[in-house]
């Protein structure tokens, strides 16, 4: 496979109008729940609308390498699986690439399946913690080992039986919880999870769709081991991660309208709505109640935004969307405080550096703080050279800041929109008038 050029950029100029409307790329958390909780459904399920950047075909590589049968039309995927019994030992090394997701959730599949499986990452997956989701399945029983005294890839996982047990997780993060109600399925007795504050709740919706029993009490989770899950075909909404670019954009833009269809509108997912909306945002929800997600369409207009303070526990619901909102923040007429959020410098780069380091260059009055950034507005943004360090979210946000910039800007390894949006440089400059 042909490797995207780091030094390879986008150049990017203002738009003087935002127009049009926009289907987002299927819900990237949505799709890796589907793939990976029907492999371990013994029979067939279909998953219609995946997201299909290169985070989800991570872990369609990662099912097929344990002998699991994936097979694509479009965007729909069809799933057949001998169940979590009938894996395949892999003949070779479970490639991650760069989803955190695929690892941390197939760390949680593989640790009571009886086969001795080795997961790699790419550079960057390298290097970010893997030891809060290995730990607590250490002990659970799991046999799992690595670099860095095992909190780090590559990490072999050996044949094992687990025990539930009670695990208090320190960071609330939907990625632990849910490898542990996987292990927990595979474990004897009851697995019961506490943490500091809710996350986002796919897992759980999909587990009691496919015949599981959670029980759920406000932060805290349990399952009991032994409980075998019928396949589900799953509808996957609309990416909210992905449309909440095109909402920061369309209300920061003096000139725009934008309408996003389809979009998943679960509230432990879609926590950046509120906030934009306490900022002063126009949006428009045209709500569509079928389906196990909420989702419905979103129209965005220009908008007068206010800063606010962002902190506590909406940080978990809204993390991967806080390098936009403060390109939002450098609009808004005030002081944004954006704290709480020191897991932005463990994900695919230091997210809070990153982002400082390019709306600085834009000319953003921004501060960097231990677990945040203050940002003051509103300043105009100037065109500047802007890196992604390759990573998806801030490549996207940098280029909504380039959108609303006066002059030319241009991205560094902007090809890192690959992991989640594939279209998306395609779609602003189809909405976006030079």
């Amino acid at each position: 496979m042909e490797l995207p050029d780091p030094e390879a950029a986008s150049a990017i100029g203002a738009a003087s109008a935002v127009r049009g409307r926009i289907q987002v790329p299927g819900d990237k958390s949505i799709t890796h729940r589907a793939l990976l909780l029907n492999a371990l459904a013994e029979g067939r399920a279909h998953v219609s609308g995946a997201g299909l950047g290169g985070d989800c075909r991570s872990s369609i590589a990662c099912l097929r390498g344990l002998g699991v049968s994936v097979s694509r039309d479009g965007d729909r995927l069809t799933v057949d699986s001998p169940g979590s019994g009938g894996f395949e030992e892999p003949a070779g090394p479970l490639d991650c690439g760069n989803s955190g997701t695929t690892m941390r959730l197939l760390l949680g599949l593989l640790a009571g399946c009886g086969r001795f499986a080795v997961v790699v990452g790419d550079e960057s997956l390298s290097s970010r913690p893997m030891g809060r989701v290995a730990d607590p399945l250490r002990r659970m029983g799991a046999r799992i080992f690595g670099r860095g005294g095992g909190q780090l890839a590559p990490l072999a996982v050996n044949p094992a039986s687990l025990s539930g047990t009670r695990i208090n997780v320190p960071v609330a993060s939907a990625q632990v919880k849910s490898a542990l109600l996987i292990a927990g399925l595979g474990a004897s007795g009851q697995t019961r999870i506490s943490q500091p504050a809710r996350s986002r709740d796919h897992t759980e919706i999909m587990l009691a769709a496919m015949g599981a029993r959670v029980e759920i009490d406000g932060a805290e989770l349990s399952i009991e081991g032994g409980q075998q899950l019928d396949p589900v075909d799953v509808d996957v909404p609309g990416d909210f991660s992905s449309a909440a670019f095109w909402l920061v954009l369309g209300a920061s833009h003096p000139d725009a309208r934008l309408r996003i269809e389809n979009v998943g509108l679960n509230p432990t997912r879609a926590g950046t709505l509120p906030v934009l909306e306490r900022m002063g945002a126009r949006i428009a929800i045209d709500a569509n109640p079928a389906g196990a997600e909420p989702s419905g369409d979103l129209t965005v207009e220009s908008s007068g935004l206010r800063a606010t303070d962002i902190g506590g526990a909406e940080i978990p619901i809204l993390i991967d969307e806080l390098p936009v909102l403060a390109v939002a923040a450098t609009q808004a007429e005030g002081t944004t405080t954006i704290r709480d959020a020191g897991e932005l410098r463990v994900k695919e780069t230091d997210r809070i550096t990153a982002t400082v380091g390019n709306l600085r260059a834009m000319g953003a009055r921004i501060e960097e703080r231990p677990d945040g950034m203050v940002i003051e507005g509103p300043t105009p943004l100037k065109g500047a050279r802007l890196d992604s360090h390759g990573d998806h979210r801030v490549a996207m946000a940098m280029a909504v800041a380039a959108s609303i910039a006066d002059g030319e800007s241009r991205i560094r390894d902007s090809a890192a929109v690959d992991i989640s949006y594939p279209e998306f440089f395609g779609e602003l400059g189809r909405v976006c008038a030079a």
